[in-house]
């Protein structure tokens, strides 16, 4: 597949380790693809807060999720969508992509900008990609949250009413941003993490687990954790 083409915004809707890595790709290679289980691939959201505050964070959080995406090339059943936004009502999405690598590619272009959260907009377009064709997960990562939470909660039930789970990773610890992503979690269906210095290690076990769940479901899941048990544990413990 050709790489993403630049993203655009569209007025009123956004559309825009080692061994870790090494004993998920062995697990997810021997799973059967989404496309033999249930007739079509896995869908992925990976959504992030490119505003100004996450510049201190932003080479670290892109290294880690790039090795990520570019590990799933070879897993089969499984595309994947960019969102972010920035600066002045910028919220960006890229096209469905097959190949990682792209998506990947894509990202490192990505610069932070000073701006407020919008996360209300990547609800908007989640629930707008699941009603056209069903998404499987989404996984956001961010460290603020500047919109009324009342109204993000009314996005976030109709998303969990299409039964997209999507997985807040939070950096930092503010406690009211901490509380909105926790609900907008509870809401979907989905699950809380909180991301720090020493969380590198954690995030691409939980984002393995999280293309596990996307892939396969949550049987895939279940069976991952047998043998991986960390984050792929911690992640069916939060699903419930």
């Amino acid at each position: 597949m050709a790489e993403p083409k630049t993203p655009t915004r569209v007025a009123g809707l956004p559309v825009a380790g080692e061994d870790d890595v090494a004993s998920f790709l062995e697990k997810v290679r021997a799973m059967p693809p989404v496309s033999q289980e249930r007739g079509r691939r896995g869908r992925l959201i990976f959504a992030m807060d490119a505003t100004m505050s996450r510049q201190a964070t932003w080479d670290r959080a892109l290294q880690i999720q790039a090795e990520m995406f570019a590990e799933t090339e070879r897993v089969g059943g499984l595309d994947v969508q960019l969102v972010y936004f920035r600066g002045f009502g910028e919220c960006r999405a890229s096209k469905w992509v097959s190949v990682p690598a792209a998506l990947a590619r894509l990202m490192t272009s990505v610069e932070c900008r000073g701006g407020n959260t919008q996360i209300g907009k990547v609800l908007s377009h989640v629930i707008k990609e699941a009603g056209t064709d069903p998404v499987n997960a989404v996984v956001f990562v961010g460290d603020a949250l500047e919109e009324g939470l009342d109204a993000l909660c009314e996005k976030a039930g109709q998303v969990g009413l299409l039964n997209v789970p999507i997985f807040m990773f939070q950096e930092g610890d503010d406690s009211q941003v901490e509380r909105g992503y926790r609900e907008i979690a509870r809401l979907t269906g989905g699950a809380w993490f909180r991301l720090d210095q020493s969380s590198a290690k954690m995030l691409r076990d939980l984002l393995s687990a999280v293309a596990v769940y996307a892939a396969g479901g949550r049987p895939a899941l279940a069976n991952y954790s047998k043998t991986r048990g960390g984050g792929a544990r911690l992640l069916l413990e939060r699903l419930g």
